[in-house]
């Protein structure tokens, strides 16, 4: 198993960026929130990943002894380049270096139990291995981040096929009301939520997932 600060390239370069935190939101896509029974959220839901959840290609998604139900989740990644804290919208573009393709790994029947218990979300979203990313596509290469293709196969068969429009709250709301509650740092990740269509994954399959004007990631689950 990985140890030590975990690191993510920046795309043609060799310049890399260790994140302090991993920042996910919930329920950020209508369709995703319908299919697992949620309430449609009328406010951000935010909760973390550890940056020892992050691996990168070459690295394999680890199913963990304590689930049966691991499910995968592609996500528009958001990773920040100047530090900031209360982040007024207008400003937002300002605080992002790139964006990435991230994989919210969750075991989905440790989530259903935590919330049952009304418990936080930490222990399904923060085993090692639970956030495989791409490498980062610098802003300036990605003219429309809120309108891209993102894609989810397993086995070659498509399970998620959405776009990344469909967000509830867009990615300057999203800095500005996270900045208000914590400091952003360089590196940081924000995951914007998933599309409908996760499902479960079993060891040997093959997850492939793809943002338009960002790339393709691949890992095998082991």
């Amino acid at each position: 198993m990985h140890q030590g600060k975990r690191a993510i390239k920046i795309k043609n370069g060799t310049e890399t960026i260790s994140p302090t935190k991993i920042i996910c939101l919930g329920r950020n896509y209508r369709r995703h929130a319908e299919e697992l029974g949620n309430v449609v959220p009328d406010k951000p839901i935010i909760f973390l990943k550890p940056p020892s959840s992050l691996i990168v290609e070459g690295e394999k998604i680890i199913l963990p002894s304590q689930s049966q139900d691991v499910h995968h989740e592609v996500e528009l990644g958001v990773v920040i380049g100047k530090a900031g804290r209360h982040i007024p919208r207008a400003q937002a573009e300002g605080h992002i270096l790139g964006y990435c393709i991230l994989l919210d790994m969750t075991a989905r029947d440790i989530q259903k139990e935590e919330t049952r218990r009304g418990a936080p979300w930490t222990l399904a979203k923060g085993f090692d291995t639970f956030a495989p990313v791409s490498q980062i596509v610098r802003k300036e290469e990605l003219a429309h981040p809120e309108d891209l293709a993102i894609r989810l196969w397993v086995n070659n068969e498509i399970r998620q096929d959405s776009n990344t429009r469909f967000m509830i709250f867009g990615i300057a709301e999203i800095l500005e009301y996270i900045s208000s509650y914590m400091t952003l740092e360089m590196g940081d990740v924000i995951a914007t939520g998933t599309p409908e269509g996760v499902g479960p994954v079993i060891k040997g399959d093959i997850i492939t997932a793809e943002i338009e004007g960002i790339g393709k990631i691949r890992f095998e689950v082991e």
